[in-house]
């Protein structure tokens, strides 16, 4: 038995349900967390300056809302809620539609939407209720010094120490 207490007034407003939704949300924000991180590949940012990694982080924002928006489109079709559908099936999905959407025309957009829509509804995530995840970092360091010479100069040294 889980007693949780809240600030809400009225206890007839809220069901018992409303109240275990909204306990659970932070476990929801964790997971668009690390979908942007990992499923993204935001986890390292690659720009060298401070505009480029604004650029960056801005165009996974980007992606991330376009594809949260279709799997919403494609929830919404069918009476699901966005959050039972994977994010990372559907960026496989988005991917994969996107030759056939680069090469469509026009009139042919709306109707690989529908399918494109359809195939996102076949990734759906189990109810997980209550689920834990250790905090523990999976990658390991690197036991490697940075390359601070351009790659073909530090080749060449390490040609030269091989043959003398």
């Amino acid at each position: 038995m889980l007693i949780v207490a809240t600030t809400l007034l009225d206890g007839d407003a809220f069901s018992k349900q409303d109240v275990a939704l909204l306990y659970r949300v932070p476990w929801f924000a964790e997971l668009d967390l690390r979908a942007l991180k990992a499923t993204l590949q935001m986890g390292i940012l690659r720009g060298k300056t401070p505009g480029m990694v604004r650029k960056e982080i801005w165009a996974h924002l980007l992606a991330y809302n376009l594809i949260r928006g279709l799997m919403a489109q494609a929830a919404s079709e069918t009476g699901l809620l966005p959050w039972q559908l994977s994010f990372a099936g559907a960026v496989q999905t988005v991917v994969a539609f996107a030759p056939l959407a680069w090469f469509a025309g026009p009139q042919e957009w709306e109707s690989i939407g529908v399918v494109l829509r359809e195939a996102l509804r076949e990734h759906r995530v189990c109810d997980r209720p209550g689920r834990v995840e250790p905090r523990a970092q999976k990658r390991r360091p690197q036991h490697y010094p940075l390359l601070t010479e351009p790659r073909d100069r530090a080749r060449s040294r390490l040609i030269q120490g091989r043959c003398a």
